[in-house]
């Protein structure tokens, strides 16, 4: 695209990003008016889009994540007709947020690329869900239930807390990732002699194109990555509807492990019974495929 005119940046735009283990979208929209009756246009007037793979730094790594944010925020702003000098304001809603460390990192990313003028928010992306939910209102409850999972509260008076989010290997097993570990635990239990038959080995087996379970233990360590294991899921779940057992308990252990999750933000936070808003974001047993 060649160079734009000087008209053209004068008009100002602001960028959000939805940062996910699995896949990051930005998205570029112009300077918008907005009332206290919060009344945006329908459809909202997107200049550009883009889409890379994951930014969770717990995941890929913090070169990777840093990478792909400058990469999807680079062609959005390309397929917009926009420079960087057009930026008023950038939004970032990425997992693997958990900590004000985490946010200091990604601001200090983004400063290298925007001047300080520029207003840059990092959140939680389950923060960000909340909100496009509840038109920026920050009040209730969010599940996100993706390659990763975590349960985001807040109360009108600002207080907030989460369950879950901290990553497969602290406990997230109604995530994607920790459905489909459990799926290929099942495997190998299965071969060994330690668990029972199940429909999973076959399946698993043909989608890998591997001939043998022992085989799955090279796959399984050649990479690592959280959305590579999860993208297993779709074969779990057609699993369990064709009456596997193994399968059919694995998503239900899934499905608890989400629900305690929301009991227990609501009840830190003493949500129920107030008209709470509930969000859900990435029904993984539902919106198939990865």
């Amino acid at each position: 695209m060649g160079p734009q005119s000087e008209s053209a940046d004068d008009e100002g735009v602001i960028l959000g990003v939805d940062g996910g283990t699995t896949n990051t979208v930005c998205v570029c929209l112009p300077l918008l008016p907005f009332s206290d009756h919060r009344q945006l246009p329908d459809p909202l007037p997107i200049l550009g889009r883009a889409a890379a793979g994951s930014s969770n730094h717990n995941s890929v790594g913090e070169n990777a994540a840093r990478e792909t944010l400058e990469q999807v925020i680079r062609e959005t702003l390309s397929r917009a007709g926009k420079n960087h000098s057009a930026v008023r304001a950038v939004c970032l809603g990425v997992s693997g947020v958990n900590h004000p460390s985490d946010q200091n990192r990604i601001l200090n990313w983004m400063r290298g690329i925007f001047p300080g003028h520029v207003k840059i928010y990092v959140q939680n992306d389950a923060v960000a869900a909340l909100a496009s939910g509840t038109m920026g209102k920050l009040h209730g409850c969010v599940l996100i239930a993706g390659t990763g999972c975590i349960a985001y509260g807040f109360t009108e008076d600002g207080r907030e807390a989460r369950a879950a989010g901290a990553g497969p290997v602290l406990g997230d097993w109604g995530s994607g990732y920790g459905i489909a570990s459990q799926a290929l635990t099942a495997v190998m239990k299965s071969h060994d002699g330690r668990g029972p038959e199940t429909m999973l080995t076959k399946s698993i087996l043909q989608s890998l194109g591997l001939s043998s379970p022992d085989e799955i233990i090279g796959w399984t360590y050649a990479d690592s990555s959280w959305a590579r294991i999860a993208a297993l899921v779709p074969l779990v779940v057609s699993c369990a509807e064709a009456g596997d057992q193994v399968a059919d308990e694995i998503l239900n252990s899934a499905v608890q492990e989400l629900a305690l999750s929301v009991k227990a933000v609501v009840q830190r936070l003493h949500l129920a019974g107030k008209g709470m808003p509930r969000c859900l974001d990435k029904l993984i047993y539902y919106i198939p495929p990865y």
